[in-house]
């Protein structure tokens, strides 16, 4: 690895026609993975993927100019200091305000690429081209700023993020919300059957905390092994496993962890009012990412959680 300032004239502009081409297959990238669910912003990127052809089209102008028709391959992770990036084709679903976010950073780290090989170029043509460039990736967040308000106009914003509120549904809440809602009330029958059978909190304890990991791990391979993705948008099948079963677990280990506590008769009473918590939390999940009404949700899940709890109690009586 090389360090910036051993570089020659010669090695700074194919280094900077290689970052160009770089980044403008990143921007392209983004637009292709934004297309279909967000065209508008998929447009913005557009426009930044065209920025960057002009850009490495003037270097390799000059370069001819100065130096002729081979241009030696330098990239950046032969060069100390620059930032290494994730390849955008590893990261699937693109999440908009990521993109975002790695857009900026890369127009920062051009911008002082360019004022850093400006200083140190001795031929006033490269200089005057490198200042000129370092000048516009200075106004490059200008220019994307202009380029999403001519794209993206109130009612394709408000789209976009409707759109984007949807996948988060999808992706995220549901899984979740599956894996909470069977680790809460899946896992009321065994550790509140054990409770009342043995009146002992650590056994009541050791099958909340089995039933709690087996269930998240079981729900988890479950969602994971569901569909892959590719047709139903619910993103990559492992990441929605690992969503429901960390949620799976959380949900049965809520009302599990009370029964760590020795007196037998607070241990009960603390976790009767965690799964009541745990009963509103999915209540009020299910109201504001579902749209289910309140009382309604409030139902479902009580009644649910009710028969469950009830099965439970008469197993460890009987």
């Amino acid at each position: 690895m090389r360090s910036f300032d051993s570089l020659s004239e010669k090695e700074i502009l194919a280094l900077a026609i290689s970052l160009e081409e770089e980044d403008e297959r990143i921007y392209a990238d983004y637009a292709e993975g934004l297309r279909t669910s967000y065209p508008a912003s998929a447009g913005v990127f557009d426009g930044m993927r065209e920025e960057e052809s002009s850009h490495r089209a003037r270097l390799l102008e000059l370069y001819r100019q100065r130096f002729g028709e081979h241009i030696p391959l330098i990239r950046r992770q032969e060069v100390r200091g620059f930032v290494q990036r994730r390849p955008s084709w590893l990261v699937k679903p693109l999440g908009l305000d990521a993109v975002r976010k790695q857009a900026s950073a890369m127009e920062v780290e051009s911008r002082q690429f360019y004022e850093r090989a400006s200083a140190r170029a001795q031929d006033v043509g490269v200089r005057r081209l490198l200042d000129d460039l370092a000048q516009q990736e200075r106004s490059h967040e200008h220019r994307a700023e202009a380029l999403e308000t001519e794209k993206l106009q109130p009612d394709v914003r408000q789209k976009e993020d409707e759109a984007r509120r949807r996948l988060f549904v999808l992706q995220v809440v549901q899984p979740g919300l599956a894996g909470l809602m069977d680790g809460s009330v899946s896992t009321l029958a065994p550790v509140f059957a054990a409770a009342f059978a043995t009146q002992q909190t650590r056994t009541a304890f050791v099958v909340g905390l089995a039933a709690s990991l087996g269930a998240g791990i079981s729900m988890g391979f479950a969602e994971a092994l569901s569909d892959d993705g590719t047709l139903t948008g619910r993103g990559h099948p492992w990441a929605r496993g690992s969503i429901t079963g960390l949620m799976t677990a959380l949900g049965g280990l809520g009302h599990t962890l009370p029964f760590l506590i020795g007196n037998f008769q607070i241990a009960m009473i603390t976790a009767v009012v965690v799964v009541v918590i745990e009963l509103a939390t999915i209540t009020w999940i299910r109201h504001r990412y579902m749209d289910t009404p309140t009382v309604s949700a409030a139902l479902q899940v009580g009644l649910g959680g009710a028969l469950v709890f009830a099965t439970g109690a008469l197993l460890g009586h009987s």
